[in-house]
């Protein structure tokens, strides 16, 4: 039992010298390649730091009229100037720059009216450039030039319905129209406003109006109901006599 116990004893310390001395060379290489290092003046590698996020795009801050009527050096709208005329007119044009044209070109026939040329700046420079007719016959139309004014930028050459508000904004602005207080802001694809005659706003009459249609389409039911019996009835009356 004596031997046993020592056998045992031996061979646990010799496990243990075997684990240590395999610790102690597998890290004595690194230790040795990191003073190598630290005498040679060498710098470890370290990872590459994040690119700083990049510069937020310019965004526009001005809007430059010419057209039929307006001076020669044109009309310009600021934001830092006027910012809610700015935004009226921005948002007669901001959408033309990625929106699909809607309108077939017009024909040499059609009637556009007078050509309001809007050019959206950033900074001092144009960016975007449009073709508005406010007072074109259908309603306005707003017309995207292929070639625009930002260098290299081509965009699809493309006819729009404009906004119902178009006349009212450019005047705003500026621009020699008739006013239009009775159009309702925002909406593509509509008119331009009209006078509205007092008498199409009168509730007694329009209720007069829609009774007298009622009672014509009441009269109307009842001659195709009576056309209908009479055919049933000559129909009842024939099959009768041939039995």
């Amino acid at each position: 039992m004596v031997v046993r116990r020592a056998m045992k004893r031996v061979a646990t310390a010799a496990g243990a010298l075997t684990i240590a001395a395999a610790l102690a060379l597998g890290t004595t290489p690194a230790a040795a390649q990191a003073e190598t290092a630290g005498q040679s003046g060498t710098i470890p590698a370290t990872k590459p730091t994040a690119k700083p996020p990049a510069a937020p795009k310019a965004q526009p801050n001005g809007i430059h009229i010419t057209g039929q009527g307006v001076p020669e050096e044109g009309i310009k709208v600021l934001q830092g100037e006027d910012p809610k005329l700015f935004r009226m007119l921005i948002t007669e044009v901001g959408w033309l720059a990625t929106a699909q044209p809607q309108a077939s070109p017009p024909g040499k026939s059609a009637k556009l009216g007078p050509k309001y040329l809007v050019q959206v700046l950033i900074g001092e420079k144009a960016a975007q450039e449009y073709e508005l007719y406010p007072l074109a016959t259908g309603g306005p139309r707003a017309h995207r030039p292929a070639t625009q004014p930002a260098a290299g930028k081509r965009q699809t050459d493309g006819w729009f319905y404009g906004r119902q508000s178009m006349s009212e904004s450019l005047r705003l602005s500026g621009v020699p129209l008739k006013a239009k207080p009775d159009v309702v802001n925002g909406g593509i694809g509509g008119g331009v406003g009209e006078t509205l005659d007092q008498s199409e706003l009168d509730p007694v009459g329009g209720a007069g109006q829609l009774f007298g249609q009622m009672r014509q389409l009441l009269l109307l039911n009842g001659a195709v109901l009576l056309v209908i019996l009479t055919g049933l009835a000559g129909m009842a009356f024939l099959i009768r006599r041939r039995v």
